[in-house]
């Protein structure tokens, strides 16, 4: 967790150019959102927080007692995990879309959002997140997850389709 005062304010790389900005969502309280056009392909930005275990996750849920399926988790692999709850980026708050503009690519146990398509300034990023669980997808569980996306390809659900 950074000390860092959150007033304190940043001197900006030469020539840098800010790409993405966080704001209210249309989708779901905050978004990220292009500021400038980003090319199919490019990496946008890596998924940051603290990386615990699975345990340590489970010891932790909820993040938010009201809302118990919304967290900063990011699956890295059976024995990891990524909390941006702690340390996290603006890449905590990229929605998901089941048509998704972006996707979550994992490099030796780091996660970077990529851009699937051209992306133009003022475009929502957003990405499929996929989620599995182990137990049975009854219409009660899938409810426990609803999607907003508004894709024409929506599943009404943040869950992946279980493979058969």
């Amino acid at each position: 967790m950074s000390k860092k005062s959150a007033n304190t304010p940043r001197a900006a790389a030469p020539h840098s150019t800010r790409r993405i900005q966080t704001r209210r969502s249309g989708v779901h309280g905050k978004g990220v959102f292009a500021v400038q056009d980003i090319a199919e392909g490019e990496r946008i930005i890596e998924y940051v927080g603290e990386v615990i275990t699975w345990a340590e996750a489970q010891r932790r849920h909820p993040h938010d007692p009201t809302d118990p399926n919304h967290t900063f988790y990011f699956h890295i692999d059976e024995n990891r995990v990524i909390d941006a709850l702690y340390g996290g980026n603006s890449s905590r708050w990229i929605n998901h879309s089941c048509d998704g503009n972006c996707e979550a690519d994992e490099e030796n146990g780091r996660i970077y959002i990529k851009a699937l398509r051209n992306i133009h300034a003022g475009e929502e990023l957003n990405y499929d997140y996929g989620l599995i669980l182990d137990e049975r997808y009854t219409p009660k569980l899938k409810a426990e997850y609803p999607c907003w996306c508004g894709s024409k390809n929506c599943r009404g659900t943040l869950l992946a389709p279980k493979k058969r």
